[in-house]
């Protein structure tokens, strides 16, 4: 997957700049919620099931204040990347006890081959690896600016 294709994943409807939910389930469901508003997700009961069960096998909080929730199901066709920011931070059991301010719901396609699933994954935990765009991440006030950190980041800017 090109830093391109990565970048392309991210839509405006997509984009939750401050999530209300003040706990794991809650930041989920808020998730959720806007996928099935937007006919992204067909059923949004076993999408916050799914998301829920993957949780209780171990967080996805990666510390540093990041996490990402990620399945696959059958209640999409298409790979969905959504963000959002909470601007007071939720406790997500992440390994470093922190609050997680920014989340990236991943939700693949299950009938699908998984590599892009994967690459997916492997993107977002490469770019939230960097202090600087985490940085820039919790300071941003709409979704132009947070496809321009990634395009800084990616060096086309």
């Amino acid at each position: 997957m090109t830093d391109e294709q990565f970048l392309n994943l991210f839509v405006e409807n997509l984009f939750i700049l401050d999530l209300q939910a003040q706990d794991k389930k809650g930041v989920l469901a808020e998730f959720v919620n806007r996928l099935h508003q937007i006919n992204r997700i067909s059923d949004k009961e076993i999408v916050l099931d799914m998301l829920l069960r993957r949780e209780s096998l171990g967080t996805t909080a990666l510390g540093k204040g990041v996490a990402v929730p990620h399945i696959r199901t059958l209640t999409t066709r298409k790979l969905i990347l959504a963000f959002g920011k909470s601007l007071e931070g939720v406790d997500f059991e992440a390994p470093d006890r922190k609050p997680v301010s920014l989340f990236f719901v991943l939700i693949g396609p299950y009938n699908t081959q998984g590599s892009e699933y994967l690459q997916a994954l492997g993107k977002v935990a490469e770019f939230c690896q960097k202090k600087r765009v985490r940085e820039k991440l919790l300071q941003i006030s709409d979704f132009r600016e947070f496809q321009d950190v990634f395009l800084e980041e990616m060096g086309s800017k």
